[in-house]
């Protein structure tokens, strides 16, 4: 049984000038010990098939279609009491983007993991929290000591490492980590992907990244799945998939980055910006932006289909 099964999964955001598509028809899966990277550009749609997972879409958000199944639970179907108990830090939890802002500057940082213990596991004594807050710390690099200190009081990468210990905080089988690297140095980034990835594997994590960066994805991630305006358009073994990428938008994202082995050049831009999600284009939504695109990617939307083992793609140049 998967860790996590999307199936078709569609979410829109309501706002007054109508709905807006955030994601459509993505569907994945997810072993156990398994991790798959989230990429994109700004605004596809990752941080909202993430917050799906944990069932904290914003006021407007809606599921309007499609399953997410969790351990073999359909956690769309289920209420809140029920996701804050059996699911939600239990089972799934989530680094969340931005460590400077994702702490309570109120309060210090090892009162803010007890109490994400506690409230999950409520016949947990305060005193046994505080032991394992102790142990969560050590074992992200933070001397248990500094429990007692402010969130103003830690570096940017020792915010991170923070919040990745409250993440732990309930022994979850899937952590979500969206964009960790943001704000941070090179160096410290550097640290907290090694930290991420040495914990995954020693705890036996299924986890899911979520970056522009596919960089950092291909350090932790043996898949990858590629959204472009909401739709997920490339998917599978990561490896496979930046060696032979099939989806011009794959071909354009990972030509955008630069590389330290290749000889120098001029760095490659994608064409035009992003389509309105209130109103996408028809047909392939890259297709304004495609250089390969013919009357049929106007037309007719790519359904994803696998082009090898392991290796789906959603583009009609495919099968032409």
């Amino acid at each position: 049984m998967s860790v996590l099964d999307v199936k078709d999964l569609s979410i829109y955001y309501y706002i007054g000038r109508g709905a807006v598509r955030a994601a459509e028809g993505v569907s994945f899966k997810l072993e156990k010990g398994e991790a798959m990277g989230l990429a994109g550009e700004s605004g596809c749609g990752k941080t909202t098939v993430a917050l799906s997972l944990l069932n904290i879409l914003p006021a407007n958000g809606r599921i309007v279609n499609g399953e997410i199944f969790v351990n073999g639970t359909n956690i769309v179907d289920i209420d809140e009491s029920q996701m804050r108990k059996d699911i939600r830090w239990k089972v799934i939890s989530m680094v969340f983007q931005g460590a400077m802002n994702a702490l309570n500057p109120l309060y210090k940082v090892g009162d803010q993991i007890v109490e994400a213990i506690r409230l999950h596991e409520p016949d947990v004594f305060k005193r046994e929290a505080k032991e394992r807050t102790a142990k969560l710390l050590e074992m992200v690099g933070i001397e248990p000591g500094r429990a007692d200190n402010y969130p103003h009081e830690f570096s940017g990468g020792m915010k991170q490492r923070a919040l990745i210990a409250m993440a732990l905080a309930n022994n979850p089988d899937l952590v979500i980590a969206d964009e960790p690297g943001t704000a941070l140095d090179v160096i410290v980034q550097a640290q907290v992907l090694r930290l991420m990835k040495e914990l995954k594997e020693r705890l036996d994590l299924s986890m899911i990244m979520i970056s522009h960066d596919l960089s950092l994805i291909a350090e932790i991630c043996q898949k990858i799945s590629i959204m472009y305006a909401g739709h997920l358009v490339e998917y599978g073994d990561i490896v496979k998939i930046f060696k032979e990428p099939l989806h011009p938008y794959t071909v354009d994202l990972i030509e955008s980055f630069p590389s330290i082995k290749a000889e120098k050049q001029e760095m490659v831009s994608i064409p035009g910006s992003p389509p309105d999600l209130l109103n996408p284009p028809s047909g392939c939504r890259f297709n304004p932006r495609c250089k390969y695109a013919m009357d049929v990617c106007r037309k007719d939307q790519p359904q994803l289909a696998e082009a090898s083992k392991n290796h789906f793609a959603a583009c009609h140049l495919i099968k032409s």
